[in-house]
This record gives C-alpha cells, structure tokens and sequence, in this order.
C-alpha cells in the first residue's frame, strides 16, 4: 500500500504540524568555546536524582491534548546518561502524554559518549533517531571550537549509529569559524557525505554573548565571524550536499527525501510543544513558557511540590502571527498563505506593505504551486542521488510565499520586517 508522508517529514510547511516534546538534559562533561545553552559541566553526582526530578515532574503534567508526534532530547549531552535512563523520561511521556504511532524520537550525542552498544541502547529503549553533533572533521577547527573528541571519533559515531540499527541519522557541521578555511569546510563536508547520514545541519558559528569565545573576540585574541564569508561557507554547503543527493529544506538543513526532521519542522510551523526539564522551553496555544534553569533548584522544586516552571507570556494574535510567519519562511517551501490566514486569522493585510517590500527588494516570492505528499514508496535506497523536485507533485493555484536564495543570507531581516 502506498502512504503518505507527513508534511513535516517532508520539511514542508504545513497549519499542522503535530505536537511535540522537548525533553532538556543538561550536562556536559565539557563547555564548549561556542555554547551558550543551559549546560553544566562537574555535576556527574545529580545525574541520577536528575532523572527521577524529570521523570516525576513529567508524570505530574496534567496531560496534553493530543499525542506526541515526536519527541526530541536535547542538551547539554543527553548521551551522558545510560539508555536506560534516558528510556525511564521516555516511558513517563508516553504515559503521560501519550506517544503518537510513527512518531520521530530524537536524541542528540556527541560523539565521545557513544559506540555501537550505546546506540543498541538508545535503539532498546524506544528512540528512532539520533542527532551526533560532528561540528567539523578538521583537528584544529575542533581545537578552537572546545570540542573534545577527534575526527576519528565522530567519524565513528556515525558508522556504529549505522551498525546498531540506526535508520534515520543526522551529523551536525559548524562552519565559519575563525579557524576554519574553505578547504577545511569542504573536507568536513565531504567526510560526512561520505558516510550517508539522512540528515546534515550545517550552522553558521555565532558568537553569543557571555561565552568563553565572546571573551576572545572581544579582546581581540580571536577575530569576529565574518558574515560573507560565511554566506561563501553556505553556498558550498548547499553546492556539496545538493550534488550528493541531499535537499535543503529550511535555511540551515539538509535532508533525504523524506528525512527531514519533523520536530524541527514543528518549531519553524510555530507549533504546539511542552518543555521538561532545567531551562526548557515550551509553547501551547499562543503561550510561551519555560522553566527553572538550575539543575539543582529543579531537583528541590520537585522534591517541594512546587511548580518548575519559571515564567510564561501570553503572545497576542497578531504577535503570534508575526512570529509564525518570520519561522515558516525560513523553510525552503515557504508559506501557504491561504492556509496560514485559516490558522491565524486575516493578519495579513497589515503586513502587506511589507511583504511587497521584501518582494521589490527580491527577499522574498511569491509562488503559485505547492508541494504535494511524497509517497513513502518512492523513498527507495536513500543513499542514492535524487532530483531537486523530490518533494512531489505540485498543487497549483496556491497562494505562497518563500525566501529567495538572497533572502536567505539575510533570513533575520526578512523576519524582522514582518513581526
């Protein structure tokens, strides 16, 4: 029987893109240069009291209305903890929440943390991909990043995620940094080709604030990203993966036919998810909320009963509109304005002069056709090559609007414009 598969999966805007889960670990056995998440480093002795605080502050949640069409553990470095453990926080949302059949379950790793058997693991205790976070095969790229583990090693992440059983795959890529020439990006491109992952994230480096590399930027020790450069870096990104058979389907991912990941495709279609645990963040019918950051103050509210959530805003419609708009457009399909209109309402007048704006200035475009569903059985051997329309047939007559490829070096500005 040939099936459908779902928009997200596709990496296709879709009014509805599921429900999710966002599950935050957040430990790391070292910080990386870059890092500005919610991450801990020396703090191996909460790791068990912190899993049973998240199991139970999970099973208190008063239930969501509809099951979880994917769950994604992220960090920090979720593979810190045994599968085993990381299956107890998995087995309380399904209870709790409810998981949807079919549903994609994401884990990141980093390399170092991982082998065959931990995948076997992570394989046993209900999840269905993994994200390895590479960042670059370049030994002093990884050397100026903070990174821990080897080229080696993160080559052999992928091969022993492939060897456990793993069929959904995603290798992560940093370029732009300081240390990092063209040639060097071309080699960690072409390394991680070379191992057929699924899915390829490819991240211009972005020096935040309060981070150790914000630090040597700031006292000249390190020069600043530079942002042509870095558009340079894209293009040879999206010139390497295209040849090898991989589509870009939102500004910074690449993915097989049917392989994007349909979490992030949740967040970028400002979908419904919760958030659990330290520092994660949620969003439920236009409100935004997230949770207390300290591993240890979440520990002591659980165990006091009392709530970890930490604050929350309520957006207004056109806010939330504004917001949804700015995410859907940074996939490469665009936005189905008729049906985003049927979801948020008659918001876009109001924005009309700035979206003829974007369009003048050759941003964005307005397109007549729309990506169709992509038939499961067509996905075939994904380590083969495939055409630049593998998204299917196209829906005419709609009413669309996408990102030109100038517009995507300048996505942060086109949604500015439309907030």
């Amino acid at each position: 029987m040939v099936t459908s598969l779902p928009a997200t999966r596709m990496g296709t805007w879709t009014p509805d893109p599921g429900f999710g889960v966002y599950v935050h670990i957040p430990f790391c056995t070292h910080r990386c240069h870059y890092c500005d998440f919610n991450t801990y480093e020396g703090q191996d002795d909460l790791h068990d009291t912190y899993v049973e605080a998240l199991v139970a502050d999970i099973r208190r949640w008063p239930g969501a209305s509809r099951p979880a069409t994917s769950v994604f553990f992220g960090g920090g470095t979720p593979t810190l903890l045994a599968p085993a453990r990381l299956g107890e926080i998995l087995g309380a949302i399904g209870d709790t929440c409810g998981i949807a059949p079919g549903a994609e379950i994401t884990v990141e790793a980093n390399p170092e943390t991982v082998d065959e058997r931990v995948f076997a693991g992570l394989l046993a205790a209900g999840f269905n991909r993994v994200s390895i976070g590479v960042q670059s095969l370049v030994p002093k790229v990884l050397l100026g990043l903070g990174r821990t583990h080897s080229a080696e090693r993160a080559i052999d992440a992928l091969r022993a995620a492939l060897r456990a059983g793993f069929d959904d795959v995603s290798a992560d890529l940093i370029y732009g940094s300081p240390w990092e020439t063209a040639d060097d990006f071309a080699r960690s491109l072409e390394g991680v080709v070379a191992e057929a992952p699924d899915h390829v994230s490819a991240y211009a480096l972005t020096v935040e604030d309060g981070t150790p590399l914000a630090t040597l930027v700031a006292t000249g020790r390190v020069p600043d990203v530079d942002p042509d450069l870095q558009a340079e870096r894209h293009g040879l990104a999206s010139d390497v993966l295209g040849a090898a058979g991989y589509e870009r389907y939102e500004v910074s991912n690449w993915a097989r036919p049917g392989r994007a990941s349909a979490h992030n495709v949740l967040y970028w279609c400002a979908g419904d998810y919760l958030g659990f645990g330290a520092g994660a963040h949620g969003h439920i019918a236009g409100e935004r909320y997230w949770t207390t950051r300290l591993p240890r103050d979440f520990i002591a509210a659980v165990a006091s009963g009392v709530t970890t959530r930490a604050g929350s805003e309520s957006l207004t419609a056109d806010r939330r509109a504004g917001e949804a708009l700015m995410l859907g457009l940074r996939l490469a399909s665009g936005v189905d304005l008729d049906a985003f209109e049927q979801r948020h309402g008659p918001v876009l007048h109001a924005r009309r002069s700035a979206i003829d704006g974007l369009v003048a200035a050759g941003l964005v475009e307005r397109v007549d056709a729309w990506p169709s569903a992509l038939p499961s059985e067509t996905l075939g051997d994904c380590s083969t090559k495939v055409s630049n329309n593998s998204r299917g047939t196209r829906k005419r007559g709609a009413n669309g609007l996408r990102m030109t490829e100038r517009g995507t070096m300048l996505g942060n500005e086109v949604g500015a414009s439309l907030l």
